[in-house]
């Protein structure tokens, strides 16, 4: 049975994206489009029920949360795998990458281009840029002397952080890249490959929702008409 890959064109489904291309592993993608609720329908919720993208069905193993799978594709294939010898490297930037970098460059994104403008968001806009901001100083520094993430190859660490490090300008500011001359350089050097060409145009074979109208506000911003606190 081909694996399955739930996507959508955001940045977490585009790192998968990239490691299947890689691979040159055969999937079927199955378009989830967000801004029309498709990730609350009860058949995707069975595959996450967390109702996000990325997630796969690999032949009944089904696996969400976009750097969960990327270990999973790895282990699975033996490609894209530090050595051994780096498994707590590995894991350590790879969850840096999950639980810093992503959720507080969504945070970024989200007060800086979606919070509603008639409130003030100036408290939850400084807070979020400026730890999305130090989560890429760390990674600069660490990028510092050495072309890649974990040891000397191209891994599933560096696809992690592509997903998200493409999008420095849309949640930083277009000058930010400046700030991050080592991310950069290895940003460019993933989008240069023709893989990454291929991760990034796959949405574009699908027609996604493309208006930020009041229907696909409420499936992408459900805190906005239920209040819990």
């Amino acid at each position: 049975m081909m694996l399955k890959f739930y996507f959508n064109g955001s940045p977490n489904p585009t790192k998968v994206a990239l490691y299947l291309e890689e691979c040159g592993l055969p999937f079927e993608p199955v378009k989830i489009d967000t801004r029309k609720g498709e990730q609350f329908t009860p058949e995707f919720l069975k595959i996450n029920p967390n109702g996000k993208v990325p997630a796969i069905d690999d032949g009944g193993t089904i696996v969400f949360d976009s750097n969960a799978i990327l270990l999973y594709l790895a282990e699975k294939t033996g490609k894209f795998l530090p050595a051994a010898s780096l498994r707590g490297e590995t894991l350590s930037w790879l969850m840096f990458i999950a639980t810093g970098v992503g959720p507080y460059s969504g945070q970024a994104v989200h007060f800086k281009h979606f919070a509603p403008k008639d409130q003030n968001h100036d408290y939850a806009n400084n807070r979020y840029q400026y730890e999305t901001d130090r989560h890429y100083k760390i990674l600069d520094g660490h990028l510092k002397g050495r072309r890649y993430m974990v040891g000397d190859s191209y891994s599933i660490v560096d696809m992690a952080l592509w997903g998200w490090a493409r999008m420095v300008p849309f949640k930083l500011g277009d000058d930010a890249f400046a700030r991050y001359p080592n991310v950069k350089r290895l940003v460019d050097e993933i989008s240069a490959r023709p893989a990454a060409a291929r991760a990034i145009a796959l949405k574009d074979k699908f027609t996604f929702k493309a208006e930020m109208d009041d229907e696909a506000r409420g499936n992408m911003f459900k805190h906005m008409t239920t209040k819990v606190a």
